[in-house]
């Protein structure tokens, strides 16, 4: 409310307990944060916060209302949102009273997927007025770390809004007009699942950074020296990059590397839970690929890319081949095109992988994607050679795409049907 008013905005805060009421209505905080007693002091002040325990009377002098109560786990894991539900009703109620003016309902509470529209129900029914058109709900998760929420309202990374419902994202994007910051409009549920992912990556950083510290201790390393250096690469450890879901990772580095880690680990009576499960994780998005092409129930299967890596002939522990091998051995028709691949230019351990895995591979593979188009009903796409986009666009048509490479998402086969690996 506070960081809100300093925008400029008028703010009702809505509460059951009167004593949150009466302390907002005097311009005092209900928290112990930073500044916050002082922006509430000023803006109370200045006419811009008030307080009170009846919701329609907050709904009846406001455009756009914000859900911000609790969402507690149950002892199985789930939330309980019956307080979401239960402020979903009230606001109905409220709105059935209110003129025809459009109103937006921000879920700022972190929910699970699938809340926004839940709320749009149960507002919808109860106060008869049309979502979309008479209000809209969005989810506007906030991203604020206790004891530096008013800097992180401030300079946020980014406001997020998930809508589907334009007018409803531009009035958010005026509450929001003078955050310097990125304003991004996603789908509803993209948002709602955004805070959990945050949580949940900070989460493994924090356990990843002290099964390494735990590690240094053991080999007497100064842990801090060498994350210190580790956080000085911010082109691939502290960036985007191999943040885009996907197929598993393979190679001669990540694989071995990983393995050496955890054997260091070992050998001194140390558990790296953490560090020990992301194998176990390669292995399972191996196995959900083949599942999956076994779900489409399509005998020829065409295979763009061998590689571990695009623009190499590099196969040593690529994962594809571990999915092949297996549907070689269910009988399936596979073809496989990589330019890059030729196997009698295979040498020293490169060569010996990939014959002890498929020793007829020159059997299947190729360089002419259209022949592996020709004959195949179910094209695999594997890494993103390049000019993949438009081959595949004079190739694919009319055949079934599974794509792992994050190409589908271009449209680049817009004849064809694209699944991809999540």
């Amino acid at each position: 409310m506070g960081c809100l008013a300093r925008q400029g905005h008028r703010m009702v805060g809505v509460d059951a307990q009167a004593t949150k009421v009466e302390f907002i209505a005097q311009g005092h905080p209900t928290i112990i944060e930073k500044d916050i007693d002082r922006i509430l002091a000023q803006e109370h002040a200045a006419g811009r916060i008030s307080a009170t325990q009846s919701a329609e009377d907050a709904i009846l002098e406001t455009e756009v209302s914000f859900i911000c109560v609790g969402t507690p786990s149950t002892p199985t894991g789930h939330l309980d949102l019956s307080a979401i539900h239960k402020v979903a009703e009230q606001i109905g109620e409220a709105l059935r009273r209110k003129d025809k003016a459009r109103h937006v309902i921000a879920i700022r509470s972190t929910v699970l997927p699938g809340t926004q529209a839940a709320v749009s129900e149960i507002v919808a029914r109860v106060s008869g007025r049309v979502p979309g058109q008479d209000f809209a709900v969005v989810a506007n998760p906030e991203f604020l770390r206790e004891g530096s929420s008013v800097e992180d309202f401030a300079h946020p990374s980014f406001t997020l809004i998930g809508s589907e419902c334009e007018w409803a994202a531009d009035m958010m994007r005026e509450v929001y007009a003078r955050i310097d910051a990125p304003f991004i409009v996603t789908a509803p549920k993209v948002a709602e699942l955004m805070k959990y992912v945050c949580n949940s990556f900070h989460a493994l950083k924090i356990t990843f950074a002290n099964e390494v510290g735990n590690i240094c201790k053991k080999l007497e390393i100064d842990s801090h020296e060498l994350m210190e250096v580790f956080c000085q690469d911010t082109k691939l450890n502290i960036s985007k990059a191999y943040l885009k879901p996907g197929f598993a990772y393979g190679g001669s580095c990540l694989p071995k590397d990983l393995k050496a880690l955890c054997t260091i680990a070992h050998d001194h009576y140390l558990p790296t839970p953490v560090l020990e499960a992301i194998e176990q994780s390669n292995e399972l998005q191996k196995e959900l690929v083949f599942k999956r092409i076994l779900d489409f129930g399509l005998q020829n299967v065409g295979f763009i890319g061998l590689a571990f890596k695009a623009g190499t002939d590099d196969l040593r522990e690529s994962p594809i081949v571990d999915v092949i091998e297996r549907l070689l051995g269910k009988g399936f028709n596979i073809r496989i095109c990589d330019p890059y691949v030729h196997v009698s230019r295979l040498t020293g351990a490169n060569r010996d992988y990939i014959l002890k895995r498929i020793p007829f591979i020159s059997r299947f593979i190729t360089d002419d994607l259209a022949e592996t188009a020709r004959s195949s009903d179910l094209l695999v796409l594997v890494n993103k050679a390049p000019g993949i986009e438009k081959a595949l666009a004079v190739h694919s048509a009319g055949k079934v795409i599974y794509d792992l490479a994050g190409l589908g998402a271009n449209g680049l086969s817009p004849n064809g049907s694209v699944g991809v690996a999540r």
